[in-house]
C-alpha cells in the first residue's frame, strides 16, 4: 500500500471497527489494522524507514 494515512481518511466513513489507525511500528512500516463486517482482520502497511524500504524493495 501506497499511502495508509490516505486510504484511513477514505475508510473512515465505511468502515466501524479501527482497531489500529496509522501507526509507525517500531520495525519501520506505517500500519493501519481494521475488522471487515465479518469480523476478519485486515492490515495495510507502507514502509516509511529507510530499513523498511529497503527490505520491501528486494
Amino acid at each position: 500500500m501506497e499511502d495508509v494515512d490516505t486510504l484511513y481518511e477514505k475508510l473512515k466513513s465505511v468502515v466501524e471497527d479501527f482497531v489500529n489507525e496509522p501507526t509507525t511500528m517500531p520495525w519501520g512500516n506505517r500500519a493501519l489494522l481494521f475488522r471487515d463486517p465479518d469480523g476478519n482482520m485486515v492490515n495495510f502497511f507502507t514502509p516509511v524507514t529507510p530499513e523498511a524500504i529497503e527490505r520491501f524493495s528486494r
